[in-house]
Formats: C-alpha cells, sequence, structure tokens
C-alpha cells in the first residue's frame, strides 16, 4: 500500500496524525479506563441523577444560593480539584478524569457550565501560572468552593479579538496597586463568583496584555444585571465592571505582558473538556430519543419501528462512537505527555502540545451535539418543542458551545494554522509529506492495495484521506504563501477535512484494537464503515469546493482527478449498517457502546 505516513513508534507530536500511522494498541480509549476513572464517572453520574436534576427548575429560574450549594457539594466529592496538586487540596488526578467528569456532568445543562467555568478557567490560570503565594492563597479554597472562580477574557468590544479590549491597568504612584478600569462581558458565575481572573492592558499597551487575580470584594468591583440568555438558564452571566479598583501587585498573574499566553492556554485546556461534555450530551438526548422513539405510537406501532427514525438513532451513534474515540485518544496522548510530571510548566507545555487537536475535539464535539439535539427534537416531534419535555432544554443550551472556548470559525482557523507555523519551525514535516502527495497528482499511481485483514478498505480510506488534506492545503500553501490566512472559507475547508480524517482514524483504531483483543467488534466494525464513508464524502466535497477557489482549467482537471483517487472508496450498503446500529441503539436504550 503506498504511503505518506509512517509508522513510528515515538510518542506522536500533535498534528503528526495527518504523516505518520498509528498501531492501534497505542491508542487510549474508554475501554481502558481503570477502575478509579469507571469509579469517578459513577460518583459523577450519580450526583447529577440524585442532587442536580431534581433541583434544575428551580436552577433554571436561578434560584438565590442553589449554584454554589451544589459547587461546595462538588467540592466534597472531590470533583472541583481534579486538577489542583494535591499540595494545594487537590487530588491531580489524570486529564482522562477531567475530560470524563465534564462527559459526565453534560445531563446537568447550564449546571455543567457553572461547573466548568469555576474547574477549568476558574482555576487553572493560577495552578500553571499563579506564585506559591497565590496557589496557596486561592487553590485551596477553589477546591472545596469556599471561593468560587470566574474568568474574565471577553469585552463588549472584544470577543474573538482578545486583545482588543479596552480594560486598562495602571500602577499607582506608591507602586503597591494596579489600579484597574473596563467592562467586561458574558462573564460565566459572576452573579456568586468571589474570584475573577482579570485580562488588562497595562497602561493601554497591547503588549502589555496581562491577567490579574481580582476579589469580589475589592472596592470598585460591581456586576451588572443576569443577561437574558437562549439556554443556560442555570448558569449566571453577568457584566463584571471594574471602577479605580486597587489590585495589589502581588496579584499580577504571571509577569506584564504575559496575558495572551495564559488567555490562550488557558481557552485550550477548557476546549477539550468542552469537547467531552458535548459528547455527554449528545449520549444524554441519544437516550431520550430512543426511549420517545419507544413508547411513541403512531400508525399502530413505535416509531421506532420506521426506518427514517432508525437512521436518524443510527447517524447519532455512529458519529458519537467517532468523536468519542478522538476525544479519549487525545486524552490519551496528553497523559502520555505528562507522565509523573510535577511541574505546571511542563504541563502546560504537554497539553499546547495537542493543541491541534483540542480544536479539532471543540469543534467536532459541538457540532455532533448541535446536529444530535435537533435530530432528537424532531424525532420528539411537537412534544420536543415543549418545555414539559428536557429534550427542549437540551436544544436551548446545546447552541452556546460553538461559540464557547473561541468559537468554531476562530478554531477551524487555528487548526490549519498551527498546523503551517509547526511546519515552518521543523517540528512537522508537513512540507515533505505534501511535496511528495503533490508529485502523485501529477504522477498518478495506480497500484491497488495488497492489504488484506478486517476493516482493509477503511484503512486505505483513510490513509488516503491524509493524503487527500495534505494536497489540498499544499496546493492552497503553494498558491496564497502567506496570503492564505486571508482566504479563510479554503482555510476551513482545509481544518474540516482533517479532522473528519483524525476522528475517521480514531474510530477506525479504536474498533481495530479491540477486535486484536478478541472482542465482539461487529457493531462498532458496522459504525466505523459509516463514518470512514462520510468522511471520505465528506472531504471530496470540501476540497473541490477549495480547489475550485484557485485552480482552473487543466490544472483544476487535474487535481480533482487525484481528489477522486484520495476518496474513492467501494460502495457499501448504508441502509442496512445503520439499520443495525439503530437496533443496538433501541436494546441498549440509548449509546449502545460501553454497556
Amino acid at each position: 500500500m503506498s504511503t505518506y505516513a509512517e509508522t513510528q513508534t515515538a510518542q506522536p507530536r500533535g498534528g503528526e496524525f495527518l504523516v505518520r500511522q498509528t498501531e492501534p494498541e497505542s491508542v487510549f480509549s474508554p475501554e481502558d479506563f481503570s477502575e478509579e476513572l469507571r469509579m469517578i464517572g459513577q460518583m459523577t453520574e450519580e450526583f447529577v441523577q440524585n442532587e442536580i436534576l431534581p433541583l434544575m427548575d428551580r436552577l433554571e429560574q436561578l434560584e438565590e444560593g442553589l449554584n454554589p450549594m451544589l459547587l461546595r457539594r462538588a467540592g466534597e466529592l472531590g470533583l472541583l480539584g481534579i486538577e489542583i496538586p494535591e499540595e494545594y487540596g487537590g487530588t491531580d488526578l489524570p486529564k482522562t478524569a477531567a475530560m470524563l467528569v465534564a462527559e459526565k456532568l453534560a445531563p446537568a445543562g447550564g449546571f455543567s457550565v457553572t461547573y466548568g467555568a469555576h474547574q477549568s478557567i476558574g482555576t487553572l490560570p493560577i495552578v500553571y501560572f499563579g506564585s506559591e503565594e497565590q496557589k496557596r492563597r486561592y487553590l485551596p479554597r477553589l477546591a472545596t468552593a469556599e471561593l468560587i472562580g470566574a474568568y474574565a477574557l471577553t469585552e463588549p468590544n472584544a470577543g474573538s479579538d482578545a486583545l482588543g479590549g479596552r480594560t486598562r491597568a495602571e500602577l499607582s504612584a506608591d507602586g503597591r496597586y494596579w489600579i484597574l478600569n473596563g467592562t467586561k462581558m458574558w462573564i460565566t458565575n459572576a452573579g456568586f463568583a468571589d474570584l475573577f481572573t482579570v485580562f488588562a492592558k497595562v497602561d493601554g499597551e497591547r503588549e502589555k496584555f496581562s491577567a490579574f487575580l481580582v476579589e469580589r470584594t475589592f472596592e470598585g468591583v460591581s456586576v451588572g444585571a443576569e443577561e437574558r440568555k437562549m439556554g443556560i438558564h442555570s448558569s449566571s452571566t453577568r457584566q463584571l465592571i471594574l471602577e479605580q479598583v486597587r489590585v495589589p501587585v502581588e496579584n499580577l498573574l504571571g509577569e506584564v505582558g504575559q496575558g495572551a499566553k495564559i488567555a490562550f492556554n488557558i481557552l485550550n485546556t477548557g476546549r477539550f473538556k468542552l469537547g467531552a461534555g458535548c459528547l455527554g450530551g449528545t449520549k444524554q438526548v441519544l437516550e431520550l430519543a430512543a426511549r420517545y422513539a419507544l413508547e411513541r405510537v403512531q400508525f399502530g406501532r413505535p416509531i421506532a419501528q420506521f426506518g427514517l427514525i432508525q437512521e436518524k438513532l443510527a447517524e447519532m451513534a455512529l458519529r458519537a462512537y467517532a468523536i468519542e474515540s478522538m476525544i479519549y485518544r487525545t486524552a490519551g496522548l496528553i497523559d502520555q505527555a505528562i507522565g509523573s510530571s510535577k511541574d505546571p510548566a511542563h504541563r502546560l507545555r504537554s497539553i499546547e502540545e495537542y493543541a491541534v487537536e483540542c480544536s479539532m475535539i471543540k469543534v467536532m464535539g459541538s457540532e455532533l451535539l448541535d446536529y444530535a439535539v435537533d435530530e432528537a427534537v424532531q424525532i420528539h416531534g411537537g412534544y420536543g418543542y415543549s418545555r414539559e419535555f428536557p429534550v427542549e432544554r437540551a436544544y436551548r443550551d446545546s447552541r452556546i458551545n460553538r461559540i464557547f472556548e473561541g468559537t468554531n470559525e476562530i478554531n477551524r482557523l487555528l487548526t490549519v494554522d498551527m498546523l503551517l507555523r509547526r511546519a515552518m519551525r521543523g517540528q512537522l514535516p508537513l512540507m515533505a509529506a505534501a511535496e511528495r502527495v503533490a508529485r502523485e497528482v501529477f504522477e498518478p499511481r495506480f497500484e491497488d492495495s495488497e492489504e488484506t485483514g478486517p476493516l482493509a478498505a477503511e484503512r486505505r480510506v483513510v490513509e488516503n484521506l491524509k493524503k487527500a488534506v495534505l494536497a489540498v492545503a499544499g496546493a492552497a500553501a503553494m498558491r496564497y504563501m502567506q496570503a492564505l490566512e486571508e482566504e479563510q472559507e479554503i482555510v476551513a475547508r482545509v481544518a474540516d477535512m482533517a479532522m473528519w480524517t483524525y476522528a475517521a482514524e480514531s474510530a477506525l483504531l479504536r474498533t481495530l484494537k479491540l477486535r486484536g483483543r478478541g472482542l465482539d467488534t461487529s457493531l462498532q466494525e458496522d459504525m466505523t464503515r459509516l463514518y470512514v464513508a462520510k468522511a471520505a464524502e465528506v472531504a471530496a466535497a470540501l476540497g473541490r469546493e477549495a480547489l475550485a477557489r484557485f485552480l482552473e482549467g487543466d490544472e483544476l482537471r487535474l487535481h480533482l482527478a487525484a481528489l477522486r483517487r484520495f476518496t474513492r472508496q467501494e460502495p457499501i450498503n448504508t441502509i442496512a449498517l445503520r439499520r443495525r446500529i439503530a437496533q443496538a441503539v433501541l436494546e441498549a436504550g440509548g449509546y449502545p457502546v460501553g454497556r
């Protein structure tokens, strides 16, 4: 089999999946969870079912004191300290545990946002960038929710361009305080948070963008009224207003000018957990949809027996399987890179190494959930539009995820930008691989794959999808050079091709690994075949659109012919496969894998 992805045994670098073959046994998946992880997942599920969902109506009304009470309960269970070092009152668990907790908390709707704003972006800036004194002062109380955290980056006129904010910090004449002035927007937990990580420009200078730890009790700190939001009603969202706030100099987080590094690294840590939460939300609505389809009778039989309903259930399940595979594959890579190190800088570098994959998880996870809630409402029919059914809330709550932690548009641009920057720095051999693929475009090879065995056709498709990504990205880079960043439509299509490829490969590797262990993988194989086939269709369409933007005539025809070769696949009976998957969903009463 002709491939430009080389098999290697060393720990893969971020984005390297495009240029290397990965052995199935090397990928981490939910089947590898330790007993401790399974217990954490079960405990979180019980917390949601027994203590949060019974209060959901009251939470949706933002009844005073409920969110802080539930956060304190989460602290008692150890869920707030999972990423806090033990010496500061935490349990310092692997990143896989943080992702699993995010997944299991998803049915809690807006409370899961409250939790994430505190546990993740509200606490981790201090974990990774705080001084020793800051860590000892704040982290033990954040681990118990004695203090509740919030993250204040966005401003009314600065969203995706965070460094365009106007909040200023000026040193007082006596050098003892930073004086902060400005307004922050969309601040989760602002209604009851005690500690805000606030970003401001020292002396108004962009290159001095910095972070400060601002306590609610500081004079001049106030908050606006609750925002009237489309969804996540049970989470508090307000403006944070800073008027001549005197922040002690020791509350500068990191160094002056380090704000961008802090902001973007912390958002990156939130992206993979947001993707995991969206996976959990998908599993929840799949269960709601399956249960309703079995109970709802029309034309004399349950609607679960109708082909078009089964198709929806199957598609939700197989997409969840692929995204779950990429999420926990990435979690395994991050934990492997961290190893036993306790050094915050090393841990942050390990997460940053897989920033490409984190952006992919965020986009694919949030768009998976949006797809799932839409189909779940459709299965419910008119009842799905009624607030008497939980799928209605799930539909409203889902929409914010494509905006949180950097919009999906920004994350698509970041995915390609990070890949190209790493290639230019010599950290990824993308250029050499793209050049080899380009030669194949002009000197086509028609040898048949000699690979045999389980899912051999899918393995060929996945390796060729990598070529398709490299061919389109390489041609675009050669045409536009540095100006490629202005061709956002092309960049987004290349990003999507890469994302679908990573998800397809992750599902394939997981299935092959389980099959190699002697397990019955007939269901997983059906899901993998369908997802790989869909990934090839998507890549072909995206590649055609991208190439047609900047090529024409014979050159365009030549590249399109190569794209057809790279995305070619044997026809499969997709209807039969979906019917089998749907049957598994209905028998399981929801997501059918790992039960």
